[in-house]
């Protein structure tokens, strides 16, 4: 009788466990799900394994951990990348190869007898997708682009013919105004000069009489003294 209840809560231990299937790439990293409701149950005693989950423990262990703590690793491609606190106990598998293709399997010790919680997971190793050549097709101008180009052109040598007209006009002013500045230079010259004559001439004609006037005033001084 004994053997025939552990032989039946066996059974329906299995028959509850979970199954999933995943597809990963060779090269990449691949993440296999399990998890609990570690808000009801806190941090508890987990492992991972090749092979599906047997009735007790796991089988081929890969990974275990106590209370939350890992405390076997068998490789260092094998992470827990997620927070165990939480609940998330995924097994992520770094730099996958085509030999971990196969069963994997995760038993969470909940507390009670034969509730674990299990999850086997089929994983499906392929070769990873060969990248296509980036190829870049060169598209020839249309006809509409052609006539646009000839506008723009058309607009930059009417723009350049306007720029010039403004040039040649801007230096014909400045050639006046340096042709009115020497006539002014000129004609100050000239004004100054016949200033200076005039001032010299003026000067001439007063130096006579104010010698005669001395020459007179000399004569007297002298008639005085005899």
């Amino acid at each position: 009788m004994p053997a025939l209840c552990f032989l039946f809560l066996s059974i329906l231990s299995q028959v509850c466990s979970e199954a999933l299937k995943v597809i990963g790439h060779v090269g990449h990293d691949i993440t296999l799900p399990c998890a609990y409701d570690a808000r009801a149950h806190g941090s508890l005693s987990f492992c991972w394994g090749r092979g599906e989950v047997p009735t007790f423990k796991c089988s081929d262990y890969i990974l275990s951990a106590e209370d939350g703590a890992v405390v076997f690793v068998s490789e260092p491609r094998y992470r827990l990348l997620g927070l165990g606190g939480d609940g998330d106990v995924s097994l992520t598998i770094h730099n996958v190869q085509l030999g971990d293709a196969g069963v994997y399997g995760c038993r969470v010790e909940l507390p009670g007898w034969f509730n674990d919680h299990k999850v086997n997971t089929y994983l499906v190793v392929e070769e990873a997708p060969l990248q296509q050549p980036v190829t870049q097709d060169i598209v020839h101008p249309t006809a509409g682009i052609q006539r646009e180009m000839t506008d723009v052109m058309s607009t930059f040598k009417h723009q350049e013919g306007d720029t010039l007209k403004s040039t040649k006009r801007e230096e014909e002013n400045i050639e006046v105004f340096q042709e009115v500045g020497n006539i002014c230079r000129l004609a100050a010259a000239i004004s100054l000069t016949i200033v200076i004559i005039i001032t010299i001439f003026v000067s001439s004609g007063r130096r006579p009489r104010h010698l005669q006037h001395l020459k007179t005033s000399t004569m007297e001084n002298i008639y005085q003294n005899v």
